[in-house]
């Protein structure tokens, strides 16, 4: 929901930093392939068709040139490479996305096509497509930054006809400057979803979306926010031979983002654990409630010489349909308090996408830290329209009723962005206020949120949102 203000404290020189070296001189290409209907399978793995569409969307937004299949057959998914490796420019940055299938042979993780034909194991070679073999074509043609995301190590039907156990994914042997990560641990395979999206690549998808984090802390983020969501039985597996630093969100980042809270949607952390292990100096808390300062306000000087706004002014004015630049910017925009701008922002970015439900869910946050309480609530049930499990924006909304005195309201919405995001401190925080206000003892919830984020009261209060008042 909310732009983490620990931010502007500890990361802004990872946002405003050197423009993105890679956005601006190289390509930024994806092929992100589901499948998720395999004929010899049981049931179609609809979370997988979800995933793809989410993570596609992310990507596209982070300045790729994505490529997204659905059900590929093995001739599919070959000149779908073929596409992709013939994007790769030299010195940019490639990223495949696997979800359905995955088999290891001989120590090496092959990817299955839909029309996969696997009776023994010399098919799996015959009919799969190798991972190594992938990134080093990546790598050949040219690419700095190599990158992929398996969600692949399922218990299938075919394993199951020539092993008598599940053998998982194998390590990858990966070029230079590659980050590969499994959704599971080497070895081990995990059931389909059963609700509509995947633990891993909702956790993914917070992570990567924090404005300055590394994509290698994005990732290791990622591995603790699945341990945490699975309660260990989930644990996915990382290798990184990066030598840059690379954002997916923010340009290239030194200073990793270390943070317990939830954010505006598309620009989220989320990295923190309860006890306070997600990172950052926790400051033990006392049992007097003290007025925080709020947070301070970027100038207007601060805002013109910000490069990253700059480098997103510059693409505007270039292209003034670029909906990404205006959505960043206005993201950019409320992380350094300049609401008004912000809210400028996110009304092109929904002009030119009128389906936007994430730029609706900013607005709807922006709206509420200003006080405009209607007009914030118009755009976050319009988000939860577009998108009934955006919880980022059930968090918005729970910010709105918290301000318009609706506790009951806002109780309902944090518990159901809890129930979708257990480590959200905002909904934590937000939760207790609301309860203490409607006279009820919210002080476990005030006091878990305060472990995770010892900022979170400050925050709060930039948005006009005292702890200290009845």
């Amino acid at each position: 929901m909310r732009v983490i203000i620990v931010l502007l404290l500890t990361c802004l020189a990872a946002i405003c930093g050197p423009r993105d070296a890679f956005a601006a001189t190289s390509s930024k290409v994806a092929l992100v392939i589901g499948n998720a209907k395999y004929p010899d399978n049981d049931t179609v793995m609809n979370e997988v068709t979800n995933d793809t569409q989410d993570l596609a969307d992310e990507l596209k937004r982070d300045g790729f040139d994505v490529e997204r299949g659905l059900n590929l057959s093995g001739d599919a998914m070959r000149q779908a490479l073929d596409r992709f490796y013939a994007k790769i420019q030299q010195g940019g940055v490639a990223l495949i996305f696997f979800g359905g299938f995955g088999i290891q042979s001989a120590r090496q993780t092959y990817l299955l096509p839909v029309d996969a034909q696997i009776w023994a194991e010399p098919d799996v070679v015959h009919d799969g497509f190798n991972l190594e073999t992938i990134l080093g074509e990546m790598n050949t043609r040219g690419a700095s930054v190599k990158i992929a995301i398996i969600d692949a190590a399922r218990r299938n039907p075919f394993e199951r006809r020539f092993r008598r156990y599940s053998a998982g994914l194998a390590p990858a042997v990966t070029p230079n400057n590659t980050l590969a990560i499994y959704s599971t641990a080497l070895g081990s395979v995990i059931s389909s979803a059963k609700s509509d999206h995947s633990v891993f690549v909702t956790e993914l998808l917070r992570e990567i979306r924090a404005p300055g984090t590394t994509a290698e802390q994005a990732f290791r983020n990622t591995q603790a926010g699945v341990v945490a969501a699975t309660r260990g039985e989930q644990v996915p597996w990382l290798s990184s031979s990066m030598t840059t630093d690379f954002s997916f969100f923010g340009g290239p980042g030194s200073t990793p983002v270390q943070s317990g809270s939830g954010t505006l949607s598309g620009a989220g952390t989320g990295s923190g654990t309860s006890g306070g292990t997600g990172g950052g100096t926790i400051i033990p808390q006392t049992a007097t409630c003290e007025t925080p300062a709020p947070p301070a306000i970027s100038s207007a000087d601060e805002l013109a010489n910000d490069p990253a706004i700059s480098d997103y002014s510059r693409r505007i004015r270039q292209d003034p349909s670029d909906r990404i630049a205006y959505y960043k910017r206005g993201q950019l925009y409320a992380i350094k308090g300049a609401y008004a701008l912000a809210v400028t922002d996110f009304d092109q970015a929904i002009r030119l996408n009128v389906r936007d439900a994430e730029a609706y869910n900013n607005r709807c946050w922006t709206k509420a830290a200003t006080g405009d309480l209607n007009n914030a609530l118009v755009d976050c049930n319009e988000a939860l329209r577009l998108k009934p499990d955006l919880y980022d924006a059930l968090d918005s909304r729970g910010l709105v009723y918290l301000k318009l005195g609706r506790y009951a309201d806002a109780i309902r919405d944090y518990n159901d962005s809890l129930s979708r995001n257990p480590r959200s401190v905002s909904s934590l925080f937000g939760r207790g206020l609301a309860e203490k206000r409607r006279g009820g003892d919210g002080s476990a919830d005030i006091k878990q949120a305060k472990d995770m984020d010892h900022t979170i009261a400050g925050e709060f209060a930039g948005y006009g949102v005292n702890e200290c008042a009845p």
